[in-house]
């Protein structure tokens, strides 16, 4: 039987890029989504990858959906903690609520889906939990003082729970993205994109979403078995860590 896989954030832009490769590479996959009915419900047309909706911000919703994921599909094998949110704004500008929101997604969020399945992976001896966090969350930025936040309590959650999980047989790594040709990234101002965003980048272009899901479906394989508590930088070569 191939192992299940549950992507949160899985049915557009970097999601649902690694929920499509890891189908493609033989795994049961199961796609969360917080809000576009729309988007999922083509998502799941288009692949035949099954959708489930809740908030990554709400943990007894988590404990429900990942308990309906088992149920229709099996125990969860492989996690990838990929949902997140912006809401940009200058700190003098920020409000509590943006930085709540912000925080209960990014980084609470990867307590609220990792906690509920973590017993299982320690009982089966085996897991695999990826989490995307972002080149903003190893060097920050202006005006994303709440998603830097996140970003980087995403990798200091990644390195402590590995080396809880090591003896167990789960590893714990992150994926720092750069900018990614997303629906997001591509809806900036092509004047901002191309004369201040694309020029720092030493590669010279954008990243493809797929670039992002083959380094989770590395992570994700037997193949990385000695990798744990890792962060793969994946940003064309604008920022070292």
């Amino acid at each position: 039987m191939s192992r299940v896989a549950l992507v949160t954030g899985g049915t557009r832009g970097i999601g649902a890029a690694i929920a499509k490769r890891l189908k493609s590479e033989g795994y049961t996959v199961a796609s969360n989504f917080a809000g576009n009915e729309e988007a999922a419900a083509r998502f799941s047309e288009e692949t035949g990858i099954p959708t489930y909706k809740w908030s990554v911000a709400e943990y007894d919703a988590c404990v429900e959906g990942i308990a309906k994921v088992e149920a229709d599909l099996g125990p969860i094998e492989v996690l990838v903690n990929n949902a997140g949110i912006t809401r940009d704004t200058m700190f003098h500008r920020m409000t509590k609520e943006k930085w709540d929101a912000v925080i209960g997604t990014n980084l609470n969020g990867l307590f609220n889906m990792t906690n509920p399945v973590w017993g299982g992976m320690r009982d089966r001896k085996f897991g695999r939990v990826i989490n995307i966090s972002s080149i903003n969350g190893q060097k920050g930025q202006a005006g994303q003082v709440n998603y830097s936040a996140s970003k980087a309590g995403d990798i200091g959650f990644t390195r402590a729970l590995a080396q809880e999980g090591a003896r167990a047989g789960i590893t714990v790594n992150a994926v720092c993205p750069g900018y990614i040709g997303t629906e997001m990234v591509l809806a900036i101002d092509d004047d901002v994109l191309n004369k201040h965003i694309i020029p720092q980048i030493p590669v010279g272009r954008l990243g493809e979403p797929d670039e992002i899901a083959r380094c989770v479906s590395f992570l994700a394989s037997d193949d990385a078995g000695f990798i744990s508590g890792s962060t793969i930088s994946a940003n064309g070569a604008q920022f070292f860590s």
